[in-house]
């Protein structure tokens, strides 16, 4: 392995508690020099918060090594045609789409991109009707997903992510989403290009047997699971085999070496 990728929560911190060991495993990443990326489906915060997030475990990073959904849906957006942007994502995240023509919270027709994250607290009947009306009044409304994981372990137990709501709305709506992020083929393609080093010589290290090992296998990348996060014994048992089985980050830098 040349290089590395990191899920974040529920691999270096769950919630606001870090897990043991995750800022030594990382400084000795650093102290390698092993290029690494944090690949994560987080939506609820924009990047500038999530470092600093890190840095109060006393993991060090720069912005540019967080590599996110709603950054690569702001790129892509710049290559195509323009058209209003409708969001479904925290006020936090709102900034990374700065430039784009982002329609109210109330309209209920006009978007032509309509962009679902973890809006977490923020869903209610109400707001994903109001999705479901911004696709139903235009056929040519592009449905996108950043993410689509299923569900994350919060500091008081689990809770649904971005996956259950774009499936309600590609159900209702009658069409597919484009997806940007974890487990997507090309998101994790597009990672491995910033590290610039073949798939096969990547690991991704996460806690979601599915989106991140297997979505990762899918792109050729290695995929480490970690038992800590969302891990349960039963994820030992599916179809998706992991490349690797750490107890937790902290085994790492002793797996690596080996």
């Amino acid at each position: 392995m040349d290089a590395l990728l990191f899920d974040m929560d529920g691999v270096l911190y769950n919630g606001s508690v870090p897990i043991r060991g995750a800022a030594k495993a990382l400084k000795w990443v650093r102290d390698q020099k092993i290029p690494h990326l944090f690949v994560t489906n987080t939506t609820s915060r924009a990047r500038s918060v999530l470092v600093e997030k890190l840095k109060d475990f006393k993991i060090f990073a720069v912005e540019d090594q967080i590599f996110s959904p709603a950054r690569a849906t702001a790129a892509w957006l710049q290559t195509q045609e323009r058209g209003s942007v409708a969001l479904f994502v925290p006020p936090s995240t709102h900034p990374e789409f700065e430039g784009f023509q982002i329609l109210g919270d109330k309209a209920e027709t006009g978007a032509r991109y309509v962009i679902v994250g973890d809006l977490g607290k923020g869903w209610s009947f109400d707001t994903l009707n109001r999705a479901f009306r911004l696709l139903h009044s235009n056929p040519e409304a592009e449905l996108i997903a950043l993410g689509m994981t299923r569900f994350w372990q919060a500091e008081d137990g689990l809770r649904l992510d971005t996956a259950p709501f774009v499936a309600a709305l590609e159900n209702a709506s009658r069409r597919k989403a484009l997806v940007f992020g974890k487990p997507a083929e090309a998101f994790f393609r597009a990672a491995v290009g910033k590290l610039r080093v073949k798939p096969n010589r990547v690991l991704m290290v996460g806690d979601d047997i599915e989106v991140d090992v297997a979505g990762a296998q899918a792109a050729g990348i290695k995929g480490a699971l970690v038992k800590t996060g969302k891990f349960r014994p039963v994820d030992l048992t599916s179809s998706h085999r992991p490349d690797v089985v750490l107890d937790s980050i902290a085994s790492l830098p002793e797996w690596w070496k080996r």
